[in-house]
């Protein structure tokens, strides 16, 4: 894949965006690829250069990515009002519970919708996600459908208010905790160690629900890229993006890492 800049807004024309409508919600899903599906969930404040080149890296490892735009504008390098003003908007919309513990967003039943239909057109044995900061619980709810068998968290930082919070119901919490035991699964979990949105706090919440079937990985903050966008430097202000916005693109790079150990995760998982 050849680099590109991440200070410029990435027209994503290597990407299908389709319109595709799942229990009567029409949202554009930018579809590249071939192989097993694996859903791509934006962060804030939207599909930004840095999150369409984590979903290359998926589709180069030979996966179909399906990257649904849920927010902010797909592509843009957002400024510091404009990523503002797409947090401001999210945190009130009805599909998102950014300030409810305890609660799932009503997104996920769109979402595993979404990866229903990523199975039925790509085949293999089932389909992977990765959720990330606003979304970054998302891929959690989804493995009420059955064909979620991969599932990543990287920097989940919902609910917003509560540090300890878990960001899914909790009967939806007990049927994922017994999926992952009776199919012998496991969530990746990803974080910096100084995150301020994504706490140590919430990590601890998770691995108390899901026991060893939870398998965190904290990075140190020396790890996070200082070359970030207006909206990371001015408004999120921490380490925070493991494989976006934060991620050194350099060999031997703690992010760098990660980055590879999720795409062995779902190449596990999802092997044909």
């Amino acid at each position: 894949m050849s680099k590109r800049n991440m200070q410029e807004d990435d027209p994503l024309d290597d990407f299908n965006a389709r319109e595709i409508t799942l229990d009567g919600v029409m949202k554009v899903v930018h579809v590249a690829g071939t192989g097993p599906g694996v859903i791509v969930m934006t962060e804030m404040p939207g599909i930004s250069p840095h999150v369409a080149r984590f979903s290359r890296w998926v589709r180069d490892a030979g996966f179909t990515v399906y990257m649904p735009s849920l927010f902010g504008r797909d592509g843009a390098v957002a400024s510091e009002e404009e990523g503002m003003a797409t947090l401001k908007r999210a945190c009130v919309s009805a599909e998102f519970r950014a300030f409810a513990a305890n609660e799932s967003s009503p997104v996920t039943v769109w979402l595993r919708a979404l990866a229903r239909l990523a199975h039925q057109e790509c085949g293999g044995p089932g389909v992977g996600a990765i959720g990330m900061c606003f979304t970054g619980n998302f891929a959690l709810t989804m493995m009420l459908e059955p064909t979620m068998l991969a599932p990543v968290l990287s920097q989940p930082s919902l609910p917003f208010n509560d540090p300890a919070g878990l960001e899914i119901a909790p009967d939806e919490l007990a049927e994922v905790q017994r999926r992952l035991e009776r199919d012998n699964l496991t969530v990746m979990a990803y974080r910096f160690q100084g995150d301020r949105f994504c706490t140590a706090q919430r990590f601890a919440a998770y691995s108390k629900a899901l026991g060893d079937r939870f398998v965190a990985r904290v990075l140190p903050d020396t790890a996070a890229s200082r070359e970030t966008p207006p909206f990371f430097e001015k408004v999120v202000g921490c380490p925070h993006s493991v494989v976006t916005a934060h991620l050194i693109d350099e060999a031997g790079q703690p992010t760098i890492a990660a980055r590879d150990e999720i795409l062995s995760f779902f190449k596990h998982r999802l092997a044909v």
